[in-house]
Order: structure tokens, then sequence, then C-alpha cells
């Protein structure tokens, strides 16, 4: 019998910030809220399971737009494990990562860049760049 093989290609149509900010989840949506005027609002942990039987469980915060989202993800996982466990392993230098999905062009990423750099508790706000991102399917989180 002959195998067929699915290919499935993901699209990334967002932006995405990395943030430097060793605080609590909870303080750092407050931060971006009081900054950017947004309303993030705590969800559902996202989990995903891998193959290997790994587990990770990450703090998230949405708010919905007109045309898209905006979402801040944890990159460390909270998982009961006893080693660090990060949504993009190969960028642990960040705490915490915005998702910017908005379909209108009405947010400006680099001003979003300048008002939560000028955060004491920010120490380093940079735009990446996903398609650079190795795991960056982990960020698929709708």
């Amino acid at each position: 019998m002959k195998k067929s093989k699915l290919i499935v290609e993901h699209l990334y149509e967002f932006e995405l910030l990395g943030f430097v900010a060793p605080v609590k989840d909870y303080k750092m949506a407050w931060m971006i809220n009081n900054a950017l005027d947004l309303k993030l609002v705590k969800s559902v942990d996202y989990e995903l399971e891998f193959i290997s039987g790994t587990k990770l469980c990450i703090s998230q915060y949405k708010c919905g737009k007109e045309n898209g989202f905006i979402q801040l993800l944890k990159n460390k996982s909270f998982a009961q494990d006893t080693k660090s466990l990060y949504l993009i392993p190969e960028l642990k230098i960040f705490d915490y990562f915005l998702l910017i999905q908005d379909f209108t062009s009405e947010v400006d990423i680099n001003d979003y860049i300048e008002r939560l750099s000028s955060n004491v508790l920010i120490q380093n706000v940079v735009k990446l760049d996903i398609d650079k991102i190795k795991s960056k399917e982990n960020l698929l989180t709708y």
C-alpha cells in the first residue's frame, strides 16, 4: 500500500515582541495594559504536550480586537517538572512574548516598543522575526 504524507504549512500572520522583564505574569499584563491602553485578561493556560511525553503549561493573557487580537505569553513553563521548559527554547533570554495580530494595521509596533521601553521594570523590548524562530509552531495557540 502506498503511503501518503500530509504536509501542513502554517500562516504566521502576527507581529512578535520579546520582553526581558523578571516580574510575575499578572504584573506584566498590568504594566502592558497601562502602557498601551489595552485590556489583557487572564485566559486558560496554554498547554502543549509533546510526543516525548513532556508537557508545557504557559500562562497567557488575551485582548480581543475588532480584527485580530493581542496575546501575552510567558516563555517559561510552570509545569511541575524539575527542569525548566520554554515555549521558545532557542530564545530563553526572553521572559515574555507579545503576539499582535492586527488585520487593520491600526497598531503601530514601533510606538508599542517605545512606550514599553520607557517602563523601568522592562529591561528590553525586541521585535522578533518569526521566520527565523526554529520552534515557531509553539506560538500557534489559537
